[in-house]
């Protein structure tokens, strides 16, 4: 078992114990629908989770998670509209990996304060980014011999993300400067335009969500040279992580978790945390999870908080190395 596991195993014993002792008020929560705002359109990847999450929320709690979509301003509308909603419980947010890790060093100011303007309740899930080449521009078959090939040709070789300010941007700066490449990033407005690109060799590669670009793996049009988890994606068994081939700075999680308005109660927080917790752990979303690379992360509150702290310190070092500040 891994270091993950075993925090992971700890904080749902730990929330376990907890609900027993809760408040009988707290017990009683939730007695009508949970609100979750999320910072993206309806149909998103992320979206789609929540709502398969939903189904479990109410079959344990008989009440519903509803889906109240506010994408826009790199997620501040919908951390602005949990911030300034009651502290009941029945507000919470999905907040992602820019939002509470990347944002605070991108933008001089943000109409939130990423630690102070919520309570973490627990982590939702995580997935892996690849480092994906353009099959018939590129050579190389694996991470050594793409590092040699771009050194050769200094300025010529282009990179895609799926948005300007993000990880997947941010992955390509650290690639640079650990192998010291010459990369070019080209940033693009959402996941599919970057996989077009990347498929239609105007990029020769990105970094990007494994789903995305899985179909065009088995077509043999993208080649997959590295993951940024822990461990091997068990959809690609044969390609090795980046840590494996030397890069431990980029072990990458593209991840989201919920949070709560500041004020919250802390014995809501627990009641919540635990049947998210229970919702997660569930055969049927580790199942439908694990075929589309999606991981349940399920947390503690407060080492949900030890996490978004530690991510945000690395992304901290990858933001100073870009230059790149928002546009606000």
């Amino acid at each position: 078992m891994n270091k993950r596991t075993l925090l992971l195993a700890g904080a749902a014993m730990a929330t376990s114990a907890l609900t027993a002792a809760l408040p009988a008020a707290a017990q009683t929560f939730p007695d009508k629908p949970v609100r979750v705002v999320v910072p993206f359109a309806a149909g998103n990847t992320l979206d789609t989770a929540l709502r398969q999450v939903a189904e479990e929320f109410r079959r344990n709690t008989g009440q519903q998670l509803l889906v109240d979509n506010r994408p826009g301003g790199g997620g501040n509308i919908a951390a602005i509209a949990v911030a300034q909603a009651p502290a009941d419980g029945y507000t919470l947010l999905l907040s992602n990996t820019s939002m509470l890790a990347i944002n605070p060093h991108t933008f001089s100011k943000l109409p939130y304060d990423a630690e102070k303007s919520f309570k973490p309740v627990s982590g939702f899930l995580g997935a892996s980014l690849v480092l994906a080449v353009n099959a018939s521009a590129v050579p190389a078959n694996n991470l050594k011999e793409f590092v040699a090939w771009t050194k050769s040709k200094p300025g010529a070789v282009s990179y895609a993300s799926f948005t300007a300010g993000n990880s997947s941007h941010f992955a390509g700066v650290l690639l640079n400067r650990r192998a010291g490449l010459d990369m070019v990033h080209v940033p693009y407005n959402g996941t599919p335009p970057a996989v077009q690109n990347l498929v239609g060799g105007q990029v020769q590669a990105a970094f990007l969500p494994l789903l995305a670009v899985k179909p065009h793996v088995e077509s043999g049009k993208v080649k997959v040279l590295a993951v940024s988890t822990p461990k091997r994606s068990p959809l690609l068994p044969n390609v090795p992580t980046f840590t494996e081939e030397g890069y431990p700075d980029l072990e990458i999680y593209i991840w989201a978790g919920f949070s709560a308005p500041a004020a919250t109660p802390d014995a809501v927080i627990a009641r919540l945390n635990a049947e998210l917790t229970k919702a997660l752990n569930s055969p049927e979303i580790q199942q439908k999870w694990r075929d589309i690379d999606f991981e349940p992360l399920p947390m503690s509150p407060d080492r949900y908080r030890s996490f978004v702290q530690s991510d945000s310190k690395r992304w901290a070092e990858a933001v100073k190395l870009s230059g790149f500040k928002a546009s606000e």
